[in-house]
């Protein structure tokens, strides 16, 4: 076997999505001096894998291995690597590479490098497949690989690489903390991080926002001080100007902006980092502009947001709700994960 191939579980073409993925050999990048090999003990399934299994972001590249929430111990590492040694256990993100150099690499903004490189789904410079987790072993740039503590166990921190991150990041960029009333629009995967952060953040109130109470019991054991339904009649009416800071992980086409931002304090924050597989809908700019709202986005995080949420996560023994599953079952995983069982976040172990 070429040294550029891995195996694992391979999507195909955009019927994967359906349990279909194949197991089979594959092309990684070429080993540099600057990269590392993992073997992989676990990865997270996040819902950007099923995205991009069926192209709902626009055309994936077949074939693709997706993952990108990677933990497992460093086998092999390159010349120029510092600080990681063979045997360390570390955990990978949604990205790989960026240039390093550039205004946003400098100043701890990584994740929008005009040449970033994410786990999977897109190419390095010599235009090689970047190759997610779901398989045995992966290979990365060493400057996007983080050592864990010993404190957090892989199957809880897996899931963090990606989905925890996404949540930490913008609750620490818009300034959650005991000042802070905070909601989280929808209790899922990514919701259910948005919970215990903002909770480890010693968040005034926070604020789980579902249409449904099928989740508020689960909710409230993460960390919600509060809960909206909105399903239920007038539920905008009753919570106006109320909340300072909602990060909405919605990740549907009919999100209703336009109530969610009459829930904003004066000057507060709307942070989108679900990404539909559409155009988010119309809405009323009056929202906006009577409340002085700010509507924003934000993507994963940066080096930096990962260390300090890593940090966070060991001090506090925060612990994220899983379901742990053999990689092996990957593609009836697959289809759990579409049909909503994840309660809340599948993790893959080999």
């Amino acid at each position: 076997m070429s040294d550029n191939t891995f195996h694992g579980w391979v999507g195909l073409d955009k019927d994967s999505v359906n349990g279909k993925l194949v197991e089979m050999d594959y092309q990684v990048k070429p080993f540099e001096d600057t990269d590392i090999d993992i073997e992989i003990s676990h990865c997270g399934m996040c819902a950007s894998d099923l995205h991009m299994l069926r192209s709902g972001w626009g055309p994936t590249n077949y074939p693709i291995v997706v993952g990108h929430e990677i933990v497992g111990k460093v086998i092999r590492k390159g010349a120029s690597v510092t600080g990681l040694e063979i045997g360390d256990r570390v955990g990978v993100g949604a990205q790989s590479s960026s240039c390093l150099k550039c205004y946003m690499c400098t100043h701890d903004n990584e994740q929008y490098c005009p040449d970033v490189v994410s786990t999977y789904g897109m190419s390095y410079p010599d235009g090689s497949p970047a190759m997610g987790g779901y398989g045995k072993k992966h290979r990365v740039p060493a400057a996007f690989a983080f050592k864990l503590p010993d404190s957090i166990p892989s199957e809880i921190v897996a899931p963090m690489m990606c989905g925890g991150l996404t949540m930490y990041s913008p609750l620490k960029r818009y300034g959650a903390g005991p000042t802070k009333t905070v909601g989280i629009v929808g209790i899922g995967g990514l919701g259910h991080f948005g919970l215990l952060f903002a909770k480890a953040l010693g968040c005034k109130k926070i604020v789980a926002i579902s249409r449904s109470r099928s989740k508020e019991a689960d909710a409230r054991k993460m960390g919600a001080t509060d809960f909206i339904a909105t399903g239920e009649e007038g539920w905008a009416g009753k919570n106006v100007h109320s909340i300072d800071l909602i990060i909405s992980t919605a990740n549907d086409v009919n999100i209703p902006m336009s109530d969610y931002l009459m829930l904003l304090t004066i000057g507060g924050y709307m942070v989108q980092v679900g990404v539909p597989e559409g155009p988010l809908p119309n809405f009323n700019t009056f929202p906006l502009i009577v409340s002085n709202a700010h509507l924003t986005g934000t993507g994963i995080g940066s080096r930096q947001d990962m260390r300090d949420m890593i940090k966070l996560v060991s001090e506090l023994q925060i612990k994220s709700w899983i379901v742990p599953r053999p990689m092996s079952d990957v593609n009836q995983v697959l289809v759990d994960m579409e049909n909503g069982k994840a309660r809340y976040r599948y993790v893959l172990c080999n």
